[in-house]
């Protein structure tokens, strides 16, 4: 893999590569849960059961939070509607919203 130098490019540059790294990320995530999804649909269905039958989709109307505070990890936020508190007070005190991203806690 190459490594540009990247104090050489300009901020143009450096945002487009910021933007495609980030596209790279996402599609290689969901390149590896498609295959984890195919997979556990696989194993399922050795058993005779449909993966929707033994792991309902969280899209079916239950609020998954997103965010949680980054000192009580018992307030949570979907992300969506109004931001709480919380949020706003923890951006205000300088935290990124991404380091509270619940994913990237676990």
């Amino acid at each position: 893999m190459a490594n540009p130098d990247l104090n050489a490019l300009s901020l143009k540059e450096l945002r487009q590569l910021q933007k495609d790294v980030t596209r790279a990320i996402e599609s290689f995530e969901e390149r590896q849960k498609a295959e984890a999804r195919a997979k556990l649909e696989a194993m399922a269905h050795e058993l005779g059961y449909s993966l929707s039958e033994l792991a309902p989709s969280s899209k079916s109307g239950g609020k998954v939070p997103k965010y949680c505070h980054p000192e009580d990890p018992r307030l949570t936020w979907t992300g969506r509607g109004r931001k709480p508190r919380w949020f706003t007070e923890a951006i205000a005190a300088g935290h990124d919203p991404d380091d509270m991203l619940i994913a990237k806690r676990g």
